[in-house]
């Protein structure tokens, strides 16, 4: 069957419109690392915060660099204490008008935070707040931009020696997660006829892909298809998720190929023991060509995104629920 709403070489041109940055890119977190900083602080709302969240796992877990990440709304009721002129924080909104994302940048920039932000449209609201803006426009996927930013802040910061070669493999991707969403479309297409009505769903993920399992169960099944779903993290999930299990409880699992790949196994052994309807997403079932094997741990928020990227095409032609459609969203004052 011929695959919905699938253009390969716009995929391909939309990445090139972010590596063609990479030299702009690449200076931002020189001139980020020469100038010397106190935190790394990555701030945003919905699944922006969840598209900047794996990166402050990567630091954490590459680095000893000072770095919190947290939600915009949080951030400005106090959510974080560490905050000193001497900040950088990372911002990102397709619009580039968040409300909260908006008030945070504002907020930071009177605090003397130095921001960079990563913008779908230009001449934007957080554009011009901040000091440094990388526009991606059609480009896909944003994470792209990122991890040239983070990814040359950890090479210069002694961290990521291989970041070179990376950032070289890194001019393929768009390409390498076009063959992915082939390798999954299948899959997703008859997970999307078996399960997209039914009356509850968990969705359950991991480290650099907890953000994911948490913002595509929000922000697509959630606000986009009104399919109603938890999500909980694999270490979570043995406290208090794991009751609801019974043998028709519809479980997805994104397993990671990323540092905390052990906990999602846990969740994988046990749900197959009690429910019929267990879905496994896993990221090392999807060839990456162009990218070596060393590298591929960083990369399981695109690939999955790539995968789960089927799931939607497909679910709202079975639905007949555009992914447009919004009941309260940007439509009602809140």
């Amino acid at each position: 069957m011929e695959m919905i709403n699938f253009d390969e070489k716009q995929i391909v041109a939309n990445g090139d419109i972010i590596y063609g940055q990479r030299e702009k890119i690449e200076a931002i977190a020189d001139s980020i690392m020469k100038d010397g900083f106190d935190l790394l602080l990555f701030t945003s709302s919905g699944g922006s915060q969840a598209m900047l969240d794996p990166f402050a796992f990567y630091i954490r877990h590459e680095s000893k660099l000072p770095v919190e990440n947290v939600i915009s709304a949080d951030l400005m009721t106090g959510g974080c204490n560490r905050i000193t002129e001497k900040t950088v924080a990372f911002l990102t909104s397709k619009s580039g008008d968040t409300a909260e994302t908006v008030k945070a940048a504002k907020w930071l920039k009177e605090q003397g935070v130095r921001l960079v932000s990563v913008v779908g449209k230009a001449d934007s609201v957080l554009e011009r707040i901040s000091d440094d803006t990388i526009v991606y426009g059609e480009g896909r996927p944003q994470e792209l931009v990122l991890y040239l930013l983070i990814g040359r802040i950890l090479y210069l910061n002694g961290d990521f020696e291989a970041y070179p070669a990376f950032a070289d493999e890194l001019k393929g991707l768009a390409y390498a997660l076009a063959q992915v969403r082939k390798q999954a479309d299948e899959k997703c297409r008859k997970y999307a006829l078996e399960y997209c009505k039914e009356p509850y769903n968990i969705w359950v993920g991991s480290g650099d892909l907890w953000p994911t399992a948490y913002s595509y169960s929000m922000c697509v099944l959630e606000e986009s298809q009104w399919i109603r779903t938890k999500s909980v993290s694999s270490p979570e999930f043995f406290h208090g998720t794991l009751e609801l299990l019974e043998e028709d409880v519809c479980v997805t699992l994104l397993l990671t190929e990323g540092a905390t790949r052990e906990m999602d196994e846990r969740v994988r052994d046990f749900a197959r023991q009690h429910t019929k309807k267990l879905t496994c997403f896993d990221c090392a079932d999807y060839e990456l060509p162009g990218i070596s094997q060393k590298f591929r741990k960083y990369l399981s928020p695109v690939v999955m995104a790539a995968v789960l990227q089927r799931i939607s095409k497909n679910i709202e032609q079975i639905t007949g629920h555009s992914l447009d459609i919004r009941r309260y969203y940007r439509k009602e004052n809140y």
